[in-house]
């Protein structure tokens, strides 16, 4: 039994690994820029989910989206928001400037986890990408996952404070 299976698309066929969500664009950007082995943050990756999430949603009031791909794929873009399945982002850091294998990274794994989920098939570019370009995904996914980045920190240190402060009332009642 092989480990990788064929992936064809507009540029030809190539070999993805077998048990990978991504298709032959993500495999295409892997071959072409292996340069630090850092892959995108996390929070990237559930900035671009929210994103195409939203993207859905709207797609399916739009009238776009038929309604099973439109659920199909806010299910996936959940899982990924809920921590799932980042080890199917391994798209270097450093890629092209548009962050065109990013975004397309992320098409690719939210059309194959909704395709199992819909029970047909859900295309990267026409279902998940629908109305979107790298160049208003990308920066839009910067901006989202700097809030969510500050947002998970002011939430830690928050939680820190209280802790911190609960602690210290207990020990300094005041004198009835």
């Amino acid at each position: 039994m092989s480990n990788f299976r064929t992936e064809s698309d507009s540029m030809g066929t190539l070999n993805v690994p077998a048990d990978a969500l991504y298709k032959a664009q993500t495999q295409r950007a892997i071959n072409n820029f292996t340069i630090s082995s850092l892959t995108m943050p996390q929070q990237f990756i559930i900035a671009l989910a929210y994103i195409k999430q939203a993207a859905a949603i709207t797609n399916l009031k739009l009238g776009h989206l038929d309604k099973t791909k439109a659920n199909a794929i806010d299910h996936a873009c959940q899982e990924i928001i809920d921590g799932k399945h980042y080890e199917h982002f391994p798209v270097d850091i450093f890629q092209t400037g548009s962050g065109t294998s990013s975004n397309m990274n992320a098409n690719e794994v939210i059309a194959s986890l909704a395709s199992k989920h819909a029970n047909q098939t859900i295309h990267p570019n026409d279902d998940v990408n629908m109305g979107q370009s790298s160049n208003d995904v990308i920066p839009t996914a910067i901006a989202l996952s700097s809030a969510i980045s500050v947002e998970k920190k002011i939430t830690a240190c928050t939680g820190k404070f209280s802790r911190r402060i609960r602690a210290k009332k207990s020990r300094h009642r005041p004198y009835s």
